[in-house]
């Protein structure tokens, strides 16, 4: 976990929308799709290819394209999405990338890769789409070291793979094409960052409101800054408030607002713990309300959830929307080495 909210970089080098959806994919698999044909590594497979905006069964020979030692070093672009065999979406590419495209490499096949997702990748050319369904212990015993959820296979052992291939690309097509995707995907998620925070700040900072009237927190002042933070100041510190750049260092202890705590010093030895202030090095509230506060400072601040893990949380210790409170202690103010490396990111929540 980390104090952060900032969109990490996607791993590939990413997936375009599929014409396709998984609902109505799947239906054209189970009407007039046939049988499922089967590689010899066990995938269960089939393939549609696209003549004239209608998808056809394409037939595999033996379940290996001979085609494929074309395409390695090159990248396929694709739309995939993960159900459990009780058609519950386990992840959309769509989705998770905001519409962008995910490209996935394609390698000539090691023994390793026989029953997963590269040797499925493998069968599909360029306007194919495919329906794979793979054992799911087998899938997490060669992706995770471990057996399969067993919730996961309630309605059966086995994982669907759904997969749009939409074009190929050499490397550094795909390469220079993803730098531009990632623009646009970070520009998106900012996008729909602000759109969430202009509802929900209205939400949390009544709920902040009425915790601070219950609680009787009457020297409850809103940060100037406009950030939506609430500080109450317990003690006061001496010397001027921190900036931006230098190396604040704090004892906490994170709550929610029914009590519970989810993460204290306490819990790291009392190891207080060190950052960079206004780096972006921790969640956005925390980077707010310290630069209101001085050396020595104890303080309780209320975070509105925009500021804190947005609508995602951070399972299991704090749900989604949830607004913080967090008591600290300021022990320390100091200017940045002139060669520091920036600390470690931790978080509430197990550092």
């Amino acid at each position: 976990m980390q104090f952060s909210l900032r969109p990490g970089v996607a791993r590939q080098l990413a997936l375009a929308a599929g014409v396709l959806s998984v609902a109505s994919f799947l239906s054209s698999c189970t009407k007039g799709g046939g049988d499922f044909a089967k590689t010899k590594s066990g995938i269960e497979y089939k393939i549609f290819k696209n003549v004239g905006g209608k998808y056809e069964s394409r037939e595999v020979a033996g379940g290996e394209d001979a085609s494929y030692k074309d395409r390695v070093g090159k990248v396929m672009s694709a739309h995939i999405e993960y159900l459990t065999s009780g058609d519950s979406v386990m992840m959309k590419s769509r989705e998770r990338q905001f519409g962008i495209p995910v490209r996935i490499p394609l390698e000539t096949l090691t023994a390793k890769q026989m029953g997963a997702e590269p040797e499925a990748f493998s069968l599909l050319q360029p306007g194919d789409s495919g329906v794979f369904r793979f054992n799911a212990d087998t899938l997490y015993k060669r992706n995770a070291h471990q057996l399969a959820p067993a919730n996961l296979k309630k309605k059966g052992n086995f994982i669907i793979l759904t997969v749009k291939a939409v074009a190929l690309q050499t490397r550094d097509a795909a390469m220079a094409e993803a730098m531009a995707d990632q623009q646009k995907m970070m520009a998106e998620q900012q996008r729909q960052m602000r759109a969430y925070a202009a509802t929900q700040d209205k939400a949390d900072d009544a709920v902040l409101q009425d915790y601070i009237k219950k609680n009787n927190l009457t020297n409850a002042k809103k940060d100037p800054s406009g950030s939506g933070v609430y500080i109450i100041t317990t003690q006061p510190g001496t010397g001027p408030n921190a900036k931006a750049g230098q190396i604040v260092t704090v004892q906490y202890r994170g709550l929610l607002l029914d009590g519970k705590e989810f993460d204290a010093s306490a819990k790291h030895g009392g190891q207080p713990f060190s950052f960079p202030l206004g780096r972006g090095q921790v969640i956005p509230g925390w980077d707010a309300a310290l630069a209101q506060l001085n050396k020595g400072s104890k303080a309780t601040i209320l975070i509105p959830s925009s500021l804190a893990y947005g609508k995602q949380g951070s399972p299991p210790a704090i749900p989604a929307n949830s607004p913080l409170r967090f008591d600290i202690e300021l022990t320390d103010v100091k200017d940045a080495p002139a060669q520091a490396q920036a600390p470690a990111m931790a978080p509430p929540a197990g550092r």
